[in-house]
């Protein structure tokens, strides 16, 4: 009998690649999407259309505890994978309520369900890098102490206190997964990556004349999603639950990614990029590098790609997406 697991956030760029990922693993694989994406398929269910088929999707929201209990209660999913968030950074200074209610909320309300209804089975929460802030030490670990710099840092740690809890309290199998920036071509073109790549493409294309950053000197551990999503996997056929930090170990400037992006299709970053201070963070997290070795040493998770290798096949997607679009 196939496994089943339940994705929160399945429509986004790490549901998407976990998606592919649990289906290769033989799973039956279903999905908590808003009523929204049924309405509008193509644009926002575009990372998981070419899957959509081998899914099975059902409409819920993380705002409405009733919809979660529903979906986990007809479901009963042997692992769920809570990935969905509002996890735009900057957003979260323009609107932390929302932030607040649905990054706390929501994992409180599917904690609560698989517990009433599932105490069997496995939960992981998708914790990130921006709990540790202004950090404290570098490279971090799993135990470097939380020092957020904005409300979605702060919701996050709330969550993963929550998880922490909800494993000690009630003996559940829950983990949480300390992600450090994960990229690729299905990354949302609000991030930075993508902003940039996607204008280095637009530039070379003779669409854009431009590209507006903020902080360029504010450095970042960036890693590939697709191989992020299998750390996530492994964490749950542990014997016992932990928590795991997931991180290259090397951290880059925006301005190197700049530099690198512009110069794989050969031109000159500094011809197109202007410094905007509007872009910059009320408060910024300088510098995030993550070590890690526990990952490395329990789980057998080792990161292979390379930075150039995420820059190129993003700017080689974009590169053929507005090919497509302007031709």
């Amino acid at each position: 009998m196939k496994k089943k697991a339940l994705i929160t956030g399945i429509t986004g760029q790490d549901g998407s690649y976990l998606a592919e990922y649990l289906l290769t693993k033989g799973y039956e694989v279903f999905g908590l999407v808003r009523r929204v994406a049924f309405e509008d398929e193509t644009h926002r269910m575009k990372r998981i259309l070419h899957l959509k088929d081998k899914l099975n999707l059902c409409p819920g929201s993380l705002e409405s505890f009733p919809s979660i209990y529903k979906v986990i209660s007809n479901v009963k999913p042997d692992e769920v994978y809570h990935l969905a968030a509002q996890s735009y950074v900057a957003y979260s200074f323009e609107d932390e309520f929302s932030t607040m209610n649905t990054n706390i909320n929501g994992t409180h309300y599917v904690l609560s369900a698989v517990k009433d209804l599932i105490p069997n089975s496995k939960f992981y929460f998708a914790a990130s890098s921006e709990m540790f802030g202004h950090v404290k030490e570098s490279p971090q670990t799993e135990n470097t102490p939380f020092n957020p710099r904005s409300a979605y840092g702060i919701s996050k740690i709330s969550g993963f206190y929550l998880t922490k809890n909800y494993r000690e309290a009630y003996n559940l199998f829950a983990c949480s997964g300390i992600l450090y920036n994960h990229e690729s071509p299905r990354r949302g073109f609000e991030f930075v990556t993508r902003k940039i790549t996607s204008h280095v493409a637009m530039i070379k294309l003779g669409i854009k004349d431009k590209l507006e950053l903020g902080n360029i000197d504010a450095k970042r551990d960036w890693g590939h999603s697709k191989e992020y999503v299998k750390a996530m996997w492994k964490m749950l056929q542990q014997e016992t639950p932990d928590d795991y930090l997931i991180a290259t170990g090397k951290n880059h400037s925006v301005k190197e990614f700049c530099e690198k992006a512009f110069s794989y299709v050969g031109l000159d970053w500094k011809k197109y990029v202007v410094i905007n201070p509007k872009f910059n963070r009320p408060a910024e997290v300088e510098t995030l590098c993550g070590d890690a070795s526990k990952a490395k040493e329990k789980l057998g998770w080792k990161y292979t790609a390379s930075l150039d290798s995420l820059i190129k096949e993003m700017v080689d997607c974009d590169l053929k997406l507005f090919r497509n679009k302007h031709s």
